[in-house]
């Protein structure tokens, strides 16, 4: 009997305590100092006895078989799981936002045809046609002006709505309002869009072309989806330059109703290094000084949580489920329960892939062609098949991070993306317990 190897020791900030949690026994307690102590220094002849029900002291054979267990069954749930399709229509953009990982990226014109879309088509339900799905419009920007391109996305959604697949979207929101009544073909699951703080913050940030102020045409496209009973998923990519902006954000999207709406929800995203170098790196956090910076701002301004509640690892899903989440032994969806397909008829693993020279795992049009041995390194990625992972306490809680991250900054999709989920948990209990 020993200390269990996935066990995860977390300082709770503002106290003397620790959070102990364990996915693989599925336990979680807040203990003392001196029961750390007890934990740390158990032996064969000295054993805390509620320890040793809640696993975090067991049997390291014992713990080898539930850890095979546990691995089947995330497995067997995975096979389950449903598709997101990420499609492409188009990688142009009508705005010059500060940050956009895609601008180094170059593109031949082609235009959207109604051929590509049908080969589209013809290989979801070739290639997919087993899995529950449903397609992701992104980009670029996936809903620009434009008379030709406009009839050939209604022909898309045309055909969305023929095969009965649901529908999201990744816009910046400015020509939404001009897609809605097409948009009415199909079941809409969300339409993910960006405010990067409050008004001049963001014309600043993610101005349309040529400087144009971009804020309170979205603002009104925001409210006219919410009174569709559109599900608006709102985006706020968050770095050193607008960070401080969150708390009048907060209380701009509560006085305006949106927090109340069952269709409002948001996410923070992380604005960080991806395929090439951004000009302001200086003002990019990683991902605890993020989430340090957010917990503070949260202790100072409570309304934040009015409008986003931060995940800080599992401890929102404890809060909210009042039980850890199942092991997680994939972080990583890609070419597993996501796929991305661009206008040009190549293959991708994911969105942060999707666009990128040299990324490519294949076409779709104007045939079908495969490449089994990159698609085969994607879907064999887990904290198993990661050297770094199999040793780490905190594999089942990171799950190996992004492997498209991990190729581009260690080369290699079968290395680790590593994330600090202990102090983001402790962080997050602190936050919501």
């Amino acid at each position: 009997m020993g200390a269990s190897k996935y066990n995860i020791v977390a300082e709770i900030p503002g106290t003397e305590n620790y959070i102990l949690a364990n996915l693989l026994s599925g336990q979680a307690d807040i203990i003392s100092k001196s029961e750390l102590d007890q934990l740390k220094q158990c032996s064969g002849h000295l054993q805390n006895a509620d320890f040793v029900s809640k696993g975090y002291i067991t049997d390291p054979d014992q713990e080898k078989q539930r850890l095979r267990l546990a691995y089947i069954d995330f497995l067997e749930q995975r096979s389950k799981e449903e598709v997101q399709i990420f499609f492409a229509p188009t990688y142009n953009c009508n705005f010059e936002c500060s940050y956009c990982y895609q601008s180094s990226y170059h593109h031949s014109p082609e235009k959207l045809s109604e051929e590509l879309i049908d080969g589209l088509f013809i290989f979801i339900n070739t290639h997919l046609a087993q899995q529950k799905k449903y397609i992701t419009l992104f980009g670029g920007e996936p809903f620009l002006s434009g008379k030709s391109y406009m009839t050939a996305l209604d022909y898309f959604l045309e055909l969305c709505g023929r095969h009965d697949m649901d529908v999201a979207a990744v816009s910046n929101g400015y020509y939404l309002d001009q897609y809605l009544q097409m948009l009415e073909k199909v079941n809409i699951r969300e339409i993910q869009l960006t405010l990067d703080g409050p008004e001049k913050t963001h014309n600043r940030r993610r101005p349309y072309k040529g400087g144009k102020p971009s804020f309170s045409r979205i603002v009104s496209n925001i409210e006219e989806c919410l009174s569709r009973g559109i599900t608006v998923n709102l985006r706020v990519v968050v770095d050193k330059d607008n960070i401080g902006t969150l708390p009048e954000l907060s209380r701009f999207a509560i006085d305006r109703g949106w927090t109340t709406s069952p269709g409002f929800k948001t996410q923070l995203g992380r604005n960080y290094e991806l395929h090439h170098c951004h000009a302001g790196a200086e003002k990019l956090f990683s991902r605890l000084g993020l989430y340090g910076e957010l917990y503070m701002l949260i202790q100072n301004h409570p309304e934040i949580l009015e409008f986003h509640r931060p995940g800080f690892s599992a401890a929102r899903f404890i809060k909210d489920n009042g039980a850890l989440p199942a092991p997680l032994f994939d972080a990583c969806p890609g070419c597993k329960s996501e796929w991305a397909f661009d206008y040009l008829g190549n293959i991708y693993s994911c969105t942060a892939t999707v666009g990128k020279k040299g990324e490519e795992l294949g076409s779709f049009f104007p045939n079908i062609k495969l490449n089994h041995e990159e698609i085969a390194k994607w879907q064999s990625r887990d904290v198993l098949s990661i050297k770094e992972c199999r040793e780490c306490h905190l594999q089942l809680l990171c799950g190996g991070g992004c492997g498209a991250i991990a190729k581009n900054s260690k080369g290699s999709i079968l290395a680790a993306d590593c994330r600090p989920v202990d102090k983001l948990l402790g962080m997050g209990i602190s936050t919501y317990f």
